[in-house]
């Protein structure tokens, strides 16, 4: 998609890097080629904005790129080049069909799992799927990743074991994502990394650590039951 961009609209590329988003889609196939886009409305793009709730920029920001001098190419390149992206952006939607899709049926495996897991007799604590979906940095991806590579770990909140799994490159994938997800969005989780790197830790030695912490911190709460709660990880120190 993006050599074909490249061959006759490249001012496309500045407005997505993301080449399946469904926005820069139904953009391409408004203004597929620079003629085409000298002569929309504003009001359109707009339109086209505003369904896909895109905010990083207004419909007068995206003419202005759109209506960037076009390039001098050889006679049929834009024909060729738009009949290609034409194609590939069938195979594009496919794509984001089925991942649509998967995603919805994992979200439904969590969600069972959830509601037909019974507690410990006298116990009235969260259920596991409920405390770990609710760390920071814990996505679809990596509950479900957790819940099926560690599951019979984290039963037995056995942190050691669950770390010690961590080798394993499915988990080991999620642990990573874990960690540079929480390290955009948990203080603490933001600070050590930042503690760490200043003393001069390499990006995947740190994010680690990180995860590291959140697995000890993971295997905790499953053991007393709580969930996450960022007004009580006021971080006394990076440590």
């Amino acid at each position: 998609m993006r050599e074909q961009l490249w061959r006759y609209v490249p001012a496309l590329l500045e407005l997505e890097s993301d080449f399946g988003a469904e926005w820069l889609l139904d953009l391409w196939e408004t203004v597929p080629t620079p003629d085409k886009a000298a002569g929309i409305r504003e009001a359109t793009i707009a339109k086209l904005l505003k369904r896909h709730r895109i905010r990083r920029f207004d419909a007068a920001r995206a003419l202005d790129i759109l209506r960037q001098p076009p390039l001098k190419v050889a006679a049929g390149t834009t024909e060729s080049a738009s009949a290609h992206v034409t194609t590939l952006i069938a195979r594009i939607r496919l794509v984001n069909r089925q991942l649509k899709q998967a995603h919805h049926r994992l979200d439904c495996l969590t969600a069972s799992l959830g509601a037909t897991a019974e507690g410990e007799p006298g116990q009235t604590k969260q259920h596991d799927v409920e405390i770990l979906a609710f760390l920071p940095g814990v996505g679809r991806i990596v509950l479900a990743t957790l819940l099926a590579e560690a599951f019979d770990a984290l039963q037995r909140r056995d942190y050691a074991v669950v770390r010690r799994q961590a080798c394993h490159d499915r988990l080991a994938t999620a642990m990573y994502h874990w960690a540079r997800v929480a390290v955009q969005h948990d203080l603490r989780s933001r600070l050590k990394y930042a503690a760490l790197r200043s003393r001069g830790h390499s990006h995947g030695r740190a994010l680690r650590s990180v995860a590291d912490r959140l697995l000890a911190v993971a295997c905790a709460m499953l053991k007393t039951g709580t969930t996450f709660d960022p007004s009580l990880a006021a971080p006394k120190s990076a440590c």
